[in-house]
């Protein structure tokens, strides 16, 4: 082939399967590949090291096969400088943008190495006095300068010593899933996942680091509200994502008793329980908000209230479905992905149970750095969300309503499954 680029790659090539993949990615995109050299490590931690001749037919080719092995940290070992260009219309990328990954970004810019802020995948990267950031392509204006090709870019994959704080324990449980990083457990094994999340999450919110929740209705119908609300209380809870049907559920439930025609305490359905859900809505309508309504006495239980109270961040993102919707509530999906991406500064770990939808958008605007765990009855949902792009992500499949449960008692000490809030 007549085009060729020399590549290097680092990290746990071998266990991982990261150079498989590496490898299927450049024949399925039409190229070609010689191994030059490969280093494995001698013992566990070890990283191993490989340098690739990517070959194509065409320079178009070859950057489009570069690009897309970028999301596993491969990079040209002479990389160059990076290529600007700017944009002639608003809301468009020059044809040839770099397509960002999650990784750990850096950019060459006369003769020095910048980091890319908040790394995001799916994005483009603007230049502006001197710094890099990623930028989605409905934000794009006009003669802003972005990045363009492969020249200059490197990716970084996660740090991945298996004694490091934030990868050690989710990559020992992952390494023994079913479908990608998702298995489904033993009740010993989760109570052993639990423990581990719940460890990590104390020495994250030790060292000053946040914890956010992307929650789905299942929290309030599997009769986890209590758990979910000690949680809140106790501190582990910082930011919460979620939609129009999660809060007015919690909502219903503490006005009315019932969640979208179920009574949880109950287990049954409620008499016209889908007349309480939307007066559940109308209830906070009238009030402006849920804090005014937690601030007026209306609201006085529940998550939301939980969260209003601690003082937390929350957003709320809906869709075309959404009754109402509640007034705290983005219903411009851009504006609350905005809204999403600033309430992630200074968060460490991700906790997404039960919500499918949201926590790939969520999954979508995450940083590689950020370790993930998944939870859902469902196994595709599981493994939808843990293959998202990002391989610090850990799946379990179970009750969510359980797993808040273990992780209540954990985490808090006076809690118990009983407790009533």
């Amino acid at each position: 082939m007549e085009f060729h680029e020399k590549v290097e790659i680092h990290g746990h090539l071998m266990d991982t399967g990261i150079l498989a993949r590496v490898l299927d990615d450049v024949l399925s995109y039409g190229g070609d590949y010689e191994i030059r050299s490969i280093d494995l490590g001698a013992t566990h931690d070890d990283e191993s090291h490989a340098t690739i001749v990517v070959g194509a037919d065409s320079a178009e080719q070859l950057t489009r096969i570069l690009m897309r092995i970028k999301a596993y940290g491969v990079n040209s070992v002479e990389p160059g400088t990076a290529l600007l260009r700017a944009a002639d219309r608003d809301g468009v990328f020059p044809p040839d943008f770099y397509s960002t990954t999650n990784l750990e970004t850096v950019v060459r810019l006369g003769g020095h190495w910048v980091p890319v802020e908040h790394p995001e995948m799916d994005c483009g990267l603007v230049v502006s006095d001197g710094r890099v950031r990623t930028i989605p392509v409905s934000d794009v204006r006009a003669g802003d300068m972005i990045v363009c090709g492969v020249s200059g870019v490197k990716a970084v994959l996660p740090v991945t010593d298996h004694s490091t704080r934030l990868y050690g324990t989710f990559q020992a449980l992952s390494s023994q899933s079913v479908s990608s990083s998702t298995t489904l457990l033993a009740p010993q094994r989760q109570a052993v996942l639990v423990r581990a999340i719940a460890r990590q999450i104390r020495e994250l919110k030790a060292e000053g680091f946040g914890v956010l929740w992307v929650a789905g209705p299942a929290v309030v119908h599997s009769g986890a509200t209590p758990a979910m609300v000690a949680l809140i209380e106790a501190g582990y809870v910082d930011v919460l994502f979620s939609g129009n049907a999660f809060a007015a559920i919690d909502i219903e439930a503490a006005l009315y008793g019932s969640a979208f025609g179920n009574e949880p305490s109950r287990g049954k359905g409620a008499e016209r329980g889908h007349e309480q859900y939307i007066r559940a809505i109308n209830t906070i309508r009238r009030a402006g908000s849920i804090v005014a309504a937690v601030d007026d006495g209306i609201l006085t239980s529940g998550i939301m209230h939980a969260i209003v109270k601690a003082n937390k961040k929350f957003v709320l993102v809906g869709s075309v479905r959404d009754d109402g919707p509640l007034p705290d509530v983005h219903t411009d999906v851009l504006a609350g992905q905005r809204a999403m991406r600033e309430a992630l500064r200074g968060i460490g770990l991700a906790i997404m149970i039960a919500s499918m939808l949201h926590s790939v958008a969520t999954g979508n605007i995450l940083p590689a750095s950020i370790p993930v765990a998944c939870v859902d009855i469902d196994p595709s949902s599981v493994s939808r969300i843990a293959d998202r792009g990002f391989s610090q992500a850990v799946g379990v499949v179970t009750d969510a309503g359980l797993f808040l449960e273990q992780l209540a008692q954990e985490l808090v000490a006076d809690y118990r499954p009983d407790t009533i809030r």
